[in-house]
């Protein structure tokens, strides 16, 4: 028979990973229906992408407060108040009558998603440690796999001529259920003991230094990329390739499948090829698939392109948090820090990738997604700080609990 602590682990991971289900299906259900958001408030290009700059401020002030509710209302609770009011934001881009109403709208979306980004992230290095195995690529994985459900769906009603506005407030209502379901299968901070207990403490948010700059390096360009593919590759279809809006929803269906494939095998990967051989094969394949989309005149090519940068930079996000957590620094600190960085980055993407494709065109501002993506594979050696001594670790991830 499994031990009670076996047990608890696999409920601790499932838990984990429906958090981590439940958050990315927030982000791709906003990301499929972003040209009828932009249609139904009229913007162009570059007014999205200043909007955009308004969850990048939400998220940078909401994240320091992370801390202070997991010190007021412990680890499980905090992260359910933080997951519960961030699935019900998903209701305000679509309720947002014009630009300006939009940008305050995102304000309030971009701070509830890096709270409960951070805390999630944080929540599963504290169950990695504790199950001894990398869950890490497998749990990012999962993240994907959200934002494939939420595209099939968004392209079903672009299809059907169905608005956003009763999408995102069914799907609002039924995430905030499986939210506070998946919250309740993790164990209260009473039931992990005085040692476990006392690993949960307020995540310090400082810059990376040393050697975790260059794992923030990484984790950078990787949500960087992340970020200009899932918000503006069906803006890129339907305005470059002129796609119908059906297929570019498909777009960020396929974008989000190939991360998942390639989270979902990662552990696999990494024990064959190694971390470091791992992210530098993904980066360079991330940046052949940014020149694709830079070369895209027809709405195939485009899917193609974007399909092989998900799948390139898959594992380089996972990865970086995982070796950051194993780094001799302090634990909650060290991820609060880079998680920080990396969810900065990655909604700078969208009001960069505006600006830029305003002022030039999208084509060009692929064109710097694909310069970004080089450092990558150029930073992939400082993974093996932290995941040298895990490696062996990986072998042992189908090893009975």
């Amino acid at each position: 028979m499994r031990s009670e602590r076996g047990r608890r682990g696999s409920r601790d991971r499932i838990a984990i990973s429906l958090i981590f289900a439940v958050h990315g299906t927030v982000a791709g259900t906003y990301a499929a229906r972003l040209p009828w958001i932009a249609d139904h408030v009229h913007a162009t290009p570059g007014v999205l992408g200043a909007a955009m700059i308004t969850p990048t401020i939400g998220a940078l002030l909401g994240m320091p407060l992370t801390g202070h509710l997991v010190h007021r209302f412990g680890g499980r609770s905090a992260l359910r108040l933080l997951m519960l009011l961030w699935t019900a934001s998903l209701a305000i881009p679509a309720l947002m009558p014009d630009i300006g109403w939009l940008a305050a709208g995102l304000f309030v979306y971009g701070a509830n998603a890096g709270v409960a980004d951070v805390m999630m992230n944080a929540e599963a290095v504290r169950i990695e440690k504790r199950a001894g195995k990398s869950i890490m690529s497998a749990l990012h994985g999962m993240w994907s796999v959200g934002g494939i459900v939420a595209g099939l769906f968004g392209a079903l009603c672009a299809g059907a001529g169905i608005s956003a506005v009763p999408e995102f407030l069914v799907t609002a209502l039924i995430l905030t259920v499986a939210a506070f379901l998946a919250t309740g299968l993790l164990p209260a901070d009473a039931e992990l003991g005085a040692a476990a207990a006392e690993e949960i403490r307020p995540p310090r948010f400082a810059l990376p230094t040393g050697k975790l700059l260059g794992i923030g390096i990484v984790g950078f360009c990787a949500v960087f990329a992340e970020g200009a593919g899932s918000n503006w590759s069906a803006v890129y279809l339907t305005s470059v390739t002129h796609a119908s809006a059906a297929i570019g929803a498909y777009c960020v269906t396929g974008f989000a499948a190939t991360m998942a494939l390639g989270r979902l095998s990662g552990d696999a990967i990494v024990r064959r090829l190694g971390p470091v051989w791992t992210v530098r094969v993904g980066g360079t394949l991330a940046v052949l698939g940014a020149v694709a989309v830079v070369a895209a005149r027809s709405p195939w090519l485009g899917i193609v392109g974007f399909a092989a940068l998900g799948l390139g930079i898959a594992t380089g996000v996972p990865l970086a948090i995982a070796a950051t957590g194993r780094t001799d620094q302090d634990a909650d600190s060290a991820v609060a820090g880079i998680t920080s960085v990396m969810y900065a980055s990655g909604l700078l993407a969208g009001p960069s990738i505006g600006a830029l494709g305003s002022a030039v065109s999208l084509p060009f501002a692929f064109g710097f997604v694909a310069v970004l993506s080089t450092g990558i594979g150029l930073s992939a050696y400082t993974l093996r700080v932290g995941l040298d001594g895990a490696t062996n670790q990986l072998a042992d991830v189908r090893s009975p609990a």
